[in-house]
């Protein structure tokens, strides 16, 4: 079931991203040994590069990451990825210039939702919130917990011409509540891109 709450500072929803999996993570961490194959994460702590190429967006991304252009076929021209080549993780960006058609607006609101509820069926929980950037925009962020191939995804617009969905993705057959702390340390990255996101005009 989808929950919506107002998030009023990003390490409470980052808390919440976790919460249906981190305790029992946290309990073996402290008190029991890993058991055989369990995943270790060497993390540093988060540096951000800005990322500014002949897109209609600009961001600071993780040092950790390499930004490049999806090769899809299907992909659009200012589609990118932003892989983590260290924890075989993935964040893609879909970009849509919606040219002040709300019609068209409420159209790529409503296929992100439908593409975050497919995964009900497999997550514990979708929680949603709504966050104010460091810019003034508005963006909806959400939280999946359980064993599904995206763990947290996000989408803002500017209302008028600009709308960005990005969605995490693991490469790994690992299980997500072993993913906890890398979970967790690029969603916390998500709220970095966001928070720093600059729409621009691209001839």
């Amino acid at each position: 079931m989808t929950h919506l709450r107002s998030v009023k500072n990003l390490k409470g929803l980052l808390f919440s991203l976790i919460a249906g999996s981190i305790g029992l993570f946290s309990c073996q961490e402290t008190y029991q040994p890993k058991e055989r194959g369990y995943p270790r994460f060497d993390l540093p702590k988060p540096s951000y590069v800005g990322y500014d190429q002949n897109h209609p967006y600009s961001f600071e991304v993780s040092d950790q990451a390499v930004v490049y252009k999806d090769s899809n076929r299907l992909a659009e021209e200012h589609w990118v990825n932003i892989k983590y080549p260290a924890l075989a993780a993935e964040v893609q960006l879909t970009y849509k210039d919606i040219g002040g058609d709300m019609k068209m607006l409420n159209e790529y609101i409503e296929d992100s939702r439908t593409l975050i509820n497919k995964h009900n069926i497999k997550a514990y929980g979708i929680e949603e919130s709504k966050m104010r950037t460091a810019a003034g925009q508005t963006a909806y962020v959400f939280a999946l917990t359980g064993q599904v191939p995206t763990q947290f995804q996000f989408y803002t617009t500017d209302s008028s011409r600009h709308f960005l969905r990005g969605a995490l993705y693991f490469r790994t057959a690992t299980a997500n509540d072993s993913l906890a702390p890398a979970i967790r340390y690029i969603s916390n990255d998500m709220l970095h891109l966001l928070n720093t996101l600059k729409w621009k005009d691209v001839r």
